[in-house]
């Protein structure tokens, strides 16, 4: 569920409630869960003092994403924070397509935030269980209205689906945050345009999970 671009909708941008699945009412589980998580969002990837940070327990917080090992907030700004922290994988560097290890938490946020100029929305779809410890179901999704990695933009809708887990206190600061999604379902979306003039094919092709995608 990185975001991310800011992995958040900005007011300006998709109409949001033409493209949801659900619309929770005010007050309800579902609703609270929603903006905890994009509050959440905006804070891990617009605000860079842990002190500032209003939704998590900066001492004992950790993230994990498809089961690998947690990391504080200090490690995930090591590795290049927001949309980095999300894309880690054990791929061989030449099947990544987008190589965290590579990418700056500049250079990253450039890169979504140029194919996605008016955000990556965000939507709880199901909610499994409440506080301490929250279960969702999330759909990020947005336009490709500008390339990406030297792939030109679709125009087309591209989402990403995921489920996460928020471990909380009782005074509802997050303590663990644990991600499961396919990285491959967002960067198919996102390199399936055609390649743009003076940029390498050897990534493309050599990457099983994108060589359909074009």
């Amino acid at each position: 569920m990185v975001l991310l671009l800011t992995m958040m909708l900005s007011t300006s941008s998709l109409n949001k409630a033409e493209l949801r699945f659900e619309i929770w009412p005010p007050g309800s589980l579902e609703e609270k869960v929603q903006n905890l998580v994009k509050t959440w969002e905006m804070e891990m990837f617009h605000k860079t003092c842990f002190d500032d940070y209003k939704t998590v327990d900066p001492t004992n917080y950790t993230k994990s994403v498809n089961g690998r090992k947690p990391q504080t907030l200090e490690e995930t700004r090591k590795i290049g924070g927001g949309y980095n922290s999300f894309m880690q994988t054990s791929l061989p560097e030449k099947l990544r397509g987008f190589n965290p290890a590579e990418e700056t938490v500049d250079s990253a946020h450039v890169a979504f935030t140029t194919a996605f100029p008016r955000g990556f929305a965000l939507e709880v779809l199901q909610v499994y269980s409440g506080p301490p410890v929250i279960v969702y179901e999330f759909r990020h999704w947005a336009y490709m209205e500008g390339p990406f990695k030297g792939h030109a933009p679709t125009g087309e809708l591209v989402e990403l689906f995921g489920m996460s887990i928020f471990h909380v206190d009782e005074d509802m600061k997050i303590l663990k945050v644990e991600f499961f999604l396919d990285r491959g379902e967002l960067l198919g979306g996102l390199m399936k345009g055609a390649i743009l003039s003076g940029v390498s094919e050897e990534v493309t092709l050599s990457c099983p999970f994108l060589r359909n995608t074009r």
